[in-house]
């Protein structure tokens, strides 16, 4: 196994923060300083090492949660409460991904596999998620086709959905599903900026196929990495 993965395997970070621990010499292999991030060890007979702390591989878990708006996508944070707080069955150390802002509801996916964060969910991979965003203003479908072709966003980018419609949800033509793949942080409440509107609740509804729908606030559940990858890729509710 590389060493990276070996890494991101025990909890302690996600590979390409792995990487950086290794090039800054806090990681060793029996004994001795490793800097090459694609060394190779063994997990039975070699002893890796993190500032003088031994390694040793965890059980992956993955949840998926209905994020409640007020709880902040961190493992800690000095000032508000973090969604991993929420989960109460694992004591290990978890970290979100994907993460929503504090104000933003809707589903997060929550793990320890860092592996499992690269190489499925990183937004390399394109994977579309779709949000229900409730506008400060009425929007009409001349407004929302302006939208559909592209904006300018405050922050100098000119973004376009993937799909926007407007729902038909109380209050009447207020509610727009907008289906993005860019990673980029505020992508939603940006393209509002752009488009002349604000957003004054944002939720996300599916991730890749997987809907939310039988999650209440704050619930979550654990499934196995098949599951998971299952419902992303081929479709199922949570």
């Amino acid at each position: 196994m590389r060493l990276n993965k070996f890494i991101s395997s025990c909890g302690i970070a996600a590979r390409r923060k792995a990487e950086t621990l290794i090039l800054s010499g806090r990681i060793q292999v029996n004994g001795k300083i490793v800097l090459a991030p694609f060394y190779e060890v063994d997990p039975r007979n070699d002893i890796v090492t993190f500032d003088h702390k031994e390694l040793q591989l965890i059980e992956k878990v993955y949840y998926v949660m209905n994020k409640p708006a007020g709880y902040v996508c961190a493992s800690a944070d000095k000032f508000d409460p973090v969604v991993v707080s929420l989960i109460t069955d694992y004591e290990g150390k978890l970290y979100p991904i994907g993460r929503l802002d504090k104000d933003t509801e809707g589903l997060l996916i929550i793990t320890n596999d860092g592996t499992f964060t690269h190489n499925v969910l990183h937004p390399s991979k394109r994977i579309p998620k779709e949000y229900e965003a409730l506008l400060n203003i009425p929007i009409n479908e001349r407004q929302a086709e302006n939208w559909r072709k592209g904006v300018d966003t405050p922050d100098g980018r000119f973004v376009t959905p993937v799909r926007l419609e407007i729902m038909d949800r109380e209050p009447a033509n207020r509610w727009v599903r907008v289906v993005i793949i860019s990673g980029h942080k505020h992508e939603v409440k940006l393209m509002a900026n752009g488009a002349g509107f604000s957003v004054e609740r944002l939720i996300r509804r599916k991730i890749g196929k997987m809907t939310l729908e039988t999650l209440k606030t704050g619930e979550y559940a654990r499934l196995s990495i098949s599951e998971l990858s299952t419902k992303i890729f081929n479709g199922g509710i949570v």
